[in-house]
């Protein structure tokens, strides 16, 4: 039985007002204008139906209380609908993927009555500053949930990001570990290398770098169980002498190494903080070294805004996360330390994939969730996100980039991708 039993006061049925009725009316409404593809709401026997053509999806209202927490909580509200149980889509991820391409429908919805709540959700938001003791409380509300949930979906590397489907018929497990080659070729690793690494995650980097190319590894995490386990691993794998597990922040870590990894830790970090994490990561590097970075990015058109809004992810998955832009990660390694990027690949579109991997693993593991001691509404709550994030991905509407730094003394080999053939070009 798990001991982290999670309660959402917020889901409470709202009670029938006459507002109800007015949100019922202000979500139709908002809904007309929807110009691409095509929407079908089914409440009791009545059938909304809202735009045409491809692509469709579908909801199934199954609570008045559905209108209500939409109207008056946008998107933020829609998604605590679904963990309430108000409503049901055969295609969640599709549904989402739908709303994308009509963003100005979506932003309608948080503009309306929605407004009247965002002053709460950013009120609540600042107080998961990442402060060092901010940032040890919100590594612990996601990353500290229990290993074993983790590994009921994850694959047996334990790796929790982006992987990269080289093949499409990779396994998940052979995605990750493609994923994880790719960076330590393009930091060319080998026995002769220190390598420190922001973000341990459950010691999968760690163990690869290690392991295939013989290098030293210092690690660091603030969660107290993503630490034990690591430790556990590196020491079944025979490890110990090679990788060190450290349970610090980041902004606490000392030493010079010859090269640096963090992948998808920086959102972690908080806007107010980017300029201390570069700062950190260039002095903890050799003026020889480079540093490898893999973040999740937000187009630069929306950083600004979105740094003002408190979205589904931030609210129940990710306290105190933040999404940067590539331009935001530039001007701030820039502005803060001597980095200068060297190389820039998005691998956005595997994590789509990725996603409905650990989706697909979710539901078939869903009994055992149940069995962790976890209610009906954190079930829900991560099919949410899972189907959330990855039509995100899909849609392009979020990247994820590996960046490669460099120092000023580095000297490494570019990095050189094979491309597409253009149409009508023969091999030389």
């Amino acid at each position: 039985m798990n001991d982290t039993v999670l309660t959402h006061p917020e889901l409470a049925t709202p009670a029938a007002t006459p507002l109800a009725a007015l949100a019922r009316r202000a979500v139709l409404g908002r809904l007309r204008y929807l110009a691409q593809g095509t929407l079908l709401i089914q409440e009791g026997g009545r059938l909304h139906r809202f735009g045409n053509g491809q692509p469709e999806a579908r909801v199934r209202v199954l609570h008045p209380a559905f209108w209500s927490r939409v109207a008056f909580g946008g998107s933020v509200g829609a998604g605590e609908s679904y963990m309430a149980g108000d409503w049901h889509s055969d295609d969640l991820s599709g549904l989402m993927r739908l709303l994308l391409r009509n963003r100005a429908v979506v932003d309608g919805l948080e503009t309306g009555l929605a407004r009247l709540s965002a002053p709460l959700r950013r009120l609540a938001h600042r107080l998961n500053r990442n402060t060092r003791a901010g940032s040890r409380r919100n590594i612990a509300a996601h990353y500290d949930l229990g290993n074993d949930f983790y590994r009921l979906w994850l694959d047996e590397t334990l790796m929790y990001s982006s992987a990269v489907f080289e093949r499409p018929e990779m396994t998940l497990a052979e995605a990750s570990t493609a994923k994880l080659e790719r960076i330590c070729r393009k930091l060319g690793l080998g026995p002769h290398h220190h390598v420190l690494e922001i973000g341990t995650g459950w010691g999968g980097f760690a163990l690869h770098a290690a392991g295939r190319h013989g290098c030293r590894v210092t690690t660091a995490t603030l969660s107290r169980q993503q630490y034990e386990l690591a430790s556990e691993r590196v020491a079944a794998a025979g490890l110990t002498d090679r990788v060190e597990v450290l349970l610090t922040d980041y902004r606490d870590l000392t030493g010079r190494f010859d090269h640096l990894v963090s992948i998808e830790m920086v959102e972690a970090v908080g806007a107010a903080n980017l300029d201390t994490y570069f700062r950190q990561c260039a002095r903890l590097l050799k003026p020889e070294g480079a540093m490898l970075l893999q973040a999740i990015t937000i187009a630069d058109q929306r950083y600004q805004v979105a740094l003002g809004e408190v979205d589904f992810i931030q609210k129940h998955i990710f306290p105190g996360g933040f999404l940067p832009s590539v331009t935001a990660l530039s001007a701030s390694l820039t502005q803060a330390s001597d980095l200068r990027a060297v190389h820039l690949e998005d691998i956005g579109p595997h994590y789509g994939e990725t996603l409905a991997r650990w989706r697909e693993n979710f539901l078939a593991a869903v009994d055992a969730v149940r069995a962790l001691g976890y209610p009906e509404s954190f079930l829900r709550m991560w099919l949410f996100y899972f189907a959330y994030c990855e039509a995100g991905f899909r849609e392009r509407d979020l990247g994820t980039v590996q960046m490669l730094l460099a120092k000023p003394g580095w000297r490494g080999e570019p990095v050189l991708g094979q491309l597409p053939m253009s149409a009508g070009v023969s091999p030389c």
